[in-house]
């Protein structure tokens, strides 16, 4: 059914996705705006952090099966994985979608298939029908056809930073297609790779299981993000508390931290209060809880360097990154903290991120040093739980450590 599929926006989940097609011997062209991205791809190279990807991607462009360029060329399926940002309002910002579908539109035939990946608030995979039909009046969309030109459906991902590639096998995943016939036609090209279940739906309980899952797992940690700021005001080790309630059978507080960053968990609940402004006060009051985490961190160091022998005392903070052990730093908490703390603060500043080389994020005013300069620093904050943080020695600096126990690399 399908011989050449095309996957629009190769970053953290549409360059997994495009090998792990590739590696099942179709022909993969991989579409992106970043010349660089493009480049090294066709180097049979990565240009993001994957553990195993490398591999993948040299195989599948060594063996002619995956390419990447910046225009779009006919195939039989087309995979949208481009990022869903939203406004400075918290609206949500669709324009990478609208673009993606609009640079596709010239190419689209009959009997193509159109999937979004891109977590998207509910309803976008019918613009999707729309944007296609102001392009292309000569094709007929899902919206407008029990038979139609193009299939278009929605399945979203799924997957951890630092598994993607075993997880784009293993997991379950939920296509939710305009008809019936979309889902079935979206959940042939998926079982062409997915070892999980594949849960057919419709297109807007697709969009609302991802948006779901995200708002669930950020209100878990609302609680126990607020739970910590309580405990600090109240003079409680929180993490001794979490220990021992966690000891009732029927609890499982998590652990508070910086606060919540990356492309899903600080995104994803905004789409819902947008769709649902009205019905959404727990999941606004979380996302909330969860913004002001970063400030209240923020406060703690400002507090402690006030309150330091020395005058202007150094600070190394250590962990940019929006979770531990990989080097994604979008929606980061760390990073917000690092940078407003610049904006506070006139003495020295470090940031100490294992996993990154380099990064044009950081305030000017920050310096990005190894783990043993940071060290030499006078107050050491440590924002992101990094493996091997828990091996170094911290006794000989005035520490706030975020994130709870430390952990070791072994």
């Amino acid at each position: 059914m399908f011989k050449t599929v095309s996957v629009i926006g190769l970053g953290y989940i549409g360059l997994p996705t495009a090998a792990m097609l590739a590696s099942r011997k179709l022909r993969v062209i991989g579409i992106d705006v970043n010349q660089h991205a493009v480049d090294t791809i066709n180097q049979g190279k990565i240009h993001i952090v994957e553990p195993e990807l490398d591999m993948l991607v040299h195989a599948a462009v060594t063996g002619g099966y995956l390419s990447a360029q910046t225009s779009p060329v006919a195939a039989d399926a087309f995979m949208i994985a481009v990022p869903t940002p939203f406004f400075d309002d918290l609206s949500p910002d669709l324009t990478y979608v609208e673009a993606a579908v609009k640079s596709i539109a010239p190419v689209l035939a009959k009997g193509n298939l159109v999937v979004l990946e891109s977590t998207s608030p509910v309803g976008t995979t019918e613009k999707i029908c729309q944007w296609i039909r102001e392009a292309r009046p000569d094709l007929t969309v899902p919206t407008d056809s029990s038979q139609p030109d193009i299939h278009v459906a929605y399945c979203p991902e799924r997957v951890l930073p630092g598994r993607v590639v075993y997880e784009l096998i293993a997991n379950d995943r939920i296509v939710g297609g305009l008809t019936p016939a979309c889902s079935e036609k979206a959940k042939a090209l998926y079982q062409t790779f997915v070892t999980g279940e594949c849960l057919l739906s419709d297109a807007r309980t697709a969009e609302m299981s991802k948006l779901t899952e995200n708002a669930f797992r950020d209100v878990n940690i609302a609680f126990a993000n607020e739970l910590s700021v309580i405990c600090d005001e109240l003079n409680i080790n929180v993490w001794e508390l979490i220990k021992m309630a966690n000891r009732h059978p029927r609890v499982n507080i998590l652990t508070p931290g910086a606060g919540v960053g990356g492309h899903c968990i600080a995104v994803d609940p905004w789409f819902i209060v947008h769709s649902a402004p009205e019905q959404a006060k727990l999941i606004r009051t979380a996302r909330e809880v969860n913004d002001f985490k970063p400030q209240w961190v923020l406060q703690k160091i400002l507090s402690t360097v006030a309150n330091h022998t020395l005058h202007k005392p150094s600070v190394a903070c250590f962990g940019l990154a929006f979770k531990p052990d990989i080097d994604d730093l979008r929606e980061s908490p760390a990073l917000h903290i690092v940078n407003d703390l610049a904006a506070a603060y006139q003495g020295k500043i470090y940031a100490v991120e294992p996993n990154v080389d380099q990064t044009n994020k950081l305030a000017a005013n920050v310096e990005l040093v190894s783990v043993e300069q940071g060290l030499k620093a006078d107050i050491i904050v440590i924002l992101v739980n990094h493996k091997g943080f828990g091996d170094l020695d911290f006794s000989k600096n005035s520490l706030i450590n975020v994130v709870g126990p430390l952990r070791s690399a072994h």
